[in-house]
């Protein structure tokens, strides 16, 4: 039992993680046209790739609790807002798998803490370039 809660954790939280790092990667690339923060988080993305395979196994869509949005979910007034909400995602998803990892393997709980720290990063960086426009 213990077991199927952790896996399912880490299943809504690689997906969160990849869903976020990639709505940020197209907007950089296709709306801003901006090559190398697009290969940086691409590159991040790759790097948070592990074998998916075991965690799915435990995925219940169907009996997700808060499955329907919140308000503040459904509002975005520019490119921008996306951005900082689905880097937020990807930096909460990456800390969850840091933690949950840290009951499996300790290495991987590493990898996911330096994928946050990499986010936190991105974040200055895209911040930075918005401030200066």
């Amino acid at each position: 039992m213990i077991k199927k809660r952790l896996y399912r954790v880490i299943d809504a939280n690689l997906n969160r993680l990849k869903e976020g790092l990639r709505v940020v990667e197209d907007i950089k690339r296709y709306g801003f046209d901006d090559k190398a923060l697009a290969l940086k988080i691409k590159n991040l993305r790759h790097k948070a790739k592990i074998n998916h395979n075991e965690y799915i196994k435990y995925r219940d869509v169907t009996n997700d609790v808060l499955k329907q949005s919140i308000k503040s979910e459904q509002t975005r007034e520019n490119l921008d807002e996306i951005i900082t909400a689905n880097l937020k995602r990807a930096q909460e998803s990456s800390r969850v798998l840091e933690e949950c990892f840290k009951l499996i393997d300790t290495q991987i709980s590493e990898l996911f803490k330096s994928i946050r720290y990499e986010l936190y990063e991105i974040e200055a960086l895209i911040i930075t370039n918005q401030s200066s426009k």
